[in-house]
């Protein structure tokens, strides 16, 4: 979008009267609000139950081997579906995207609860995240067609807020039905729940505008390209050799420079114009939401086995000190989500800061070894909530930039891809995360103070990403408050 359009749509959105959670949450709104924010929870959720049951179902079916490869399928599943939803919903209209997302979602469940096998539980996991990265693609975009321009940001608050919402009862419910050795029960659970949402989807959502129609062809090279990059990145991230780590990275390197070129070549485009520059107006939005997701998903998914590693802490109570980044984004996005002119500025270009107070406080606190004393666990629950709170505070602002700064013809393909953007910096994130912890030493050493080299590692390498978003959040700022006018 240019300057003056962005100008108009600003001004548009200065003449309308404030949003308030009252109106996104009354009337027809707030059923609307369910559907949308309930497909984001079960894909949330579904992910936390999915890690706490797995050492269960490894020993019930085998495949010890395949660990690690139940989480990256399915976040590589759920990226080419995130890609895809903007031509789910232009094709099909939100009614029935959201029914084909919820009826592939809950076919993936039948087919891990029902799974004898791990290649089989694998199959389950792949198609669970097709419907996974519909489900929390599809409510960005439907969010500016359902909702006044007004309540874009509390719209994106309350749907990011589910993922908090999430890391209370995943953990939980998933260790109740491991405990009772009933894991394929947690698949099953999740079904009657599906659709429930998606019949409240087809109840309030519009029908499909056929002069949205795109009769363009999918971008099959660029989702070929991008779908081999983050598997690279996942092989990278979960490998024991580090030179094999470090082959597997530069072809992931590749792969993805190959992808942006074609993608700036192509007729039909995985991202809208300027997503690749961040110089722009989008490119500088999705910069900054990947900087900040990085950094959130590398520390989420190491900090749980440093806890008990360096710590002693059981398996429950770690995944539950993890999620309390989650709990911090939840916070974050609610007390943002108010905020107006000056203020929210403010506010938006100190969130990076809070991440890099949160990293530096965890390489000192983390690699401590031995049993944690209440103080230094105290410290840890504030330093986790302060990670969570920096990208809480910034990501509702950010996607509903993306939302006002997107070309009029591609603001469908904008709003799908803000999780496009976010699953593929978390992917990318764990690669190097992983890559850092193996050459700090923990692969290959079960020593406590390999272990600890390789958290104070993790950390510091990781303070970079935050510091090149305050770097761009203190230019950009005025990119995520044109929705939230003062």
């Amino acid at each position: 979008m240019n300057q003056n359009s962005s100008s108009s749509s600003h001004s548009t959105a200065a003449s309308q009267p404030a949003a308030s959670w009252a109106e996104l949450l009354s009337g027809v709104n707030l059923i609307r609000s369910l559907a949308l924010s309930g497909g984001v929870a079960l894909h949330a959720v579904n992910l936390y139950i999915a890690t706490t049951i797995l050492p269960s179902v490894v020993r019930d079916i085998g495949g010890i081997d395949y660990y690690a490869w139940n989480t990256s399928v399915y976040v590589v599943a759920s990226i080419v579906a995130a890609a895809l939803s903007a031509r789910a919903l232009a094709h099909l209209g939100p009614k029935a995207a959201y029914g084909v997302a919820g009826g592939v979602f809950a076919l993936g469940a039948v087919v891990c609860a029902t799974a004898g096998s791990m290649p089989w539980m694998l199959v389950g996991r792949l198609i669970q995240g097709l419907g996974g990265g519909l489900l929390v693609a599809l409510p960005y975009a439907m969010t500016r067609i359902v909702f006044p321009e007004r309540l874009w940001a509390r719209a994106m608050a309350m749907i990011s807020g589910m993922w908090g919402i999430a890391t209370l009862f995943g953990p939980a419910v998933g260790g109740i039905f491991a405990e009772l050795g009933i894991w394929r029960v947690a698949f099953w659970a999740l079904i009657p729940l599906i659709f429930i949402f998606a019949g409240l989807a087809a109840i309030v959502l519009p029908p499909r505008n056929k002069a949205d129609l795109q009769t363009s062809r999918l971008p099959a090279r660029q989702l070929v390209l991008m779908t081999l990059a983050v598997l690279a990145a996942s092989v990278a991230s979960v490998s024991e050799e580090i030179l094999f780590s470090l082959a597997t990275l530069l072809i992931m390197l590749a792969l993805t420079l190959l992808l942006i070129r074609t993608d700036q070549r192509a007729p039909q485009r995985l991202l809208p114009r300027g997503s690749f520059q961040v110089s722009s107006p989008l490119g500088a939005l999705y910069a900054m939401s990947a900087l900040l997701a990085a950094t959130v998903g590398c520390t989420e998914i190491f900090v749980p086995l440093f806890l008990q590693g360096l710590h002693d802490f059981s398996p429950l109570k770690a995944g539950y000190f993890a999620s309390l980044m989650s709990v911090g984004w939840t916070l974050g996005s609610l007390f943002t989500s108010s905020l107006q002119g000056n203020t929210l500025r403010a506010t938006l270009r100190s969130s990076p800061l809070l991440s890099l107070a949160s990293l530096l406080a965890l390489t000192i606190l983390i690699p401590w070894p031995g049993p944690s004393s209440w103080s230094i666990s105290s410290l840890t629950c504030i330093a986790l909530v302060l990670g969570g709170m920096s990208v809480g505070l910034a990501f509702p602002h950010l996607a509903a930039g993306v939302l006002v700064v997107a070309p009029p013809d591609e603001q469908d393909l904008a709003a799908s891809s803000i999780m496009t953007v976010q699953l593929s910096a978390i992917a990318f994130g764990s690669a190097l995360a992983g890559l850092t912890v193996n050459l700090a030493g923990l692969s290959g050493s079960e020593g406590a103070m390999d272990m600890a080299n390789a958290a104070r590692w993790l950390f510091i390498a990781f303070l970079a990403a935050p510091a090149l978003c305050f770097l761009l959040m203190w230019k950009r700022a005025e990119l995520m408050t044109q929705s939230n006018p003062s």
